[in-house]
């Protein structure tokens, strides 16, 4: 992974903070992977970016009124939607794509993605967060997914779920049901589970993010 390591530190990657998510294990898996990576909160630092993080832990509802009041949905929408600069969501970044989410009431979301949220379903011996190590089968062969087989494992961590998805699903995992584990669509990429919690798999799939973050980048 050196050789590779060392042709990413010129990628500039731009974690944004919004008063939620585990931002500091998201920055040192990235810094591990040798990429100047910084934590944003303002328009220029997200334009500047190479690529775009959105990680999450915490309530849907709560996550919208802190982008809202931290005045970031339009810059990020431009940066992201027109722009055209990759983008990844982590876990409760994944789902604040969707339309809407019931979590903490009805509550819009970004709307990039022709998806909705719902809560897992509940149903006995299922515990509710689905809080586990589980496998991911690919739907479609993509470079964000090279090599992933099915015998890696992720982290997973969520009580609510993609649904109504009719874009973009590349992985599912299996709990008590398929649930969307993966995005990619364009140049917007997410994941349900926690890459920077995956260890070895997890690094493995941020490392193909960045190698194509640098083709976007080379192209520009």
């Amino acid at each position: 992974m050196e050789g590779t390591i060392n042709k990413l530190h010129d990628l500039k990657i731009a974690i944004v903070d919004y008063g939620m998510g585990n931002l500091f294990s998201v920055r040192r898996a990235f810094a591990y992977l040798g990429t100047n990576v910084s934590i944003v909160s303002d328009s220029k630092e997200i334009y500047d970016a190479d690529a775009i993080i959105l990680p999450g832990v915490g309530a849907f509802g709560k996550a919208m009124k802190n982008l809202v009041e931290r005045d970031l949905i339009r810059d990020l929408t431009c940066a992201v939607k027109e722009k055209k600069i990759p983008f990844l969501g982590i876990c409760l970044g994944m789902q604040l794509l969707a339309k809407r989410s019931p979590e903490m009431g009805e509550n819009k979301g970004l709307g990039w993605l022709d998806a909705e949220v719902e809560r897992i379903r509940s149903a006995p011996g299922i515990r509710i967060p689905h809080v586990s190590w589980n496998r991911i089968a690919i739907r479609q062969d993509t470079e964000f997914l090279k090599p992933i087989k099915f015998s890696d494992t992720f982290y997973f961590d969520h009580s609510f779920q993609f649904t109504a998805v009719s874009e973009g699903i590349v992985a599912y995992s299996d709990y008590h049901g398929i649930i969307p584990a993966v995005i990619q669509c364009e140049n917007i990429f997410a994941t349900q589970f926690h890459p920077e919690k995956s260890q070895r798999s997890g690094l493995v799939l941020l490392k193909n993010f960045l190698s194509i973050v640098k083709k976007y980048k080379n192209q520009c």
